[in-house]
């Protein structure tokens, strides 16, 4: 069964997004990868998966959880300038690293590269995820991944406004609703 849970595609980042599908705190708690079906279903909506999965890997889910855990430590080791282990993350890279082939497009007349997935396992499924990650470790400035300022809210963002002073992850909700209770307050006080 598919999580029922919809998971916030609001990062502007594949590996961030990724780290999301477990938000909110205490009670509030969320968990968007609830089983193997529910890591599929994640994996067709932020558009990495094109084949179809008729039946996903048995224990896929595990590995989704492990490796987000992974790559949350990752990511905050590296804004704090100090080390993390990377094994998860390198597993995934070993083991499913896609295949790339040229190939002749005669609708182009050319040779193109196709990139192709390994297989069906886990690890090759996963494999685009920790690719954005390896980018935005190695490529990207970290200071501009930021968490959510609002006080119930835990989800990060990738903040590529061009003033980089983004402050939610989502205006339609953290944002609207941060501004409405600070209007109610400033109103209160008057």
């Amino acid at each position: 069964m598919a999580s029922k849970i919809t998971p916030p595609f609001i990062a502007s980042n594949l590996a961030i997004d990724f780290i999301n599908t477990q938000f909110g705190v205490g009670e509030e708690r969320q968990e968007c990868l609830e089983d193997d079906r529910s890591v599929i279903a994640w994996l067709q909506q932020a558009d990495v998966l094109s084949e179809e999965c008729e039946s996903p890997p048995a224990g896929i889910v595990h590995l989704a959880r492990e490796l987000r855990d992974n790559m949350r430590d990752l990511l905050i080791s590296a804004q704090q300038g100090r080390a993390a282990d990377p094994s998860v993350v390198n597993h995934v890279l070993e083991r499913g690293y896609p295949l790339e082939k040229i190939e002749w497009q005669p609708t182009v007349s050319a040779f193109q590269k196709k990139t192709y997935q390994r297989n069906m396992e886990s690890e090759s499924l996963l494999q685009p995820v920790v690719s954005a990650l390896v980018q935005l470790l190695t490529e990207e400035d970290l200071q501009l991944v930021k968490e959510c300022e609002a006080s119930d809210c835990v989800l990060l963002f990738h903040d590529q406004t061009k003033s980089h002073r983004r402050r939610w992850c989502s205006m339609a909700s953290c944002g609207n609703r941060m501004k409405a209770a600070a209007h109610r307050a400033r109103k209160k006080t008057t």
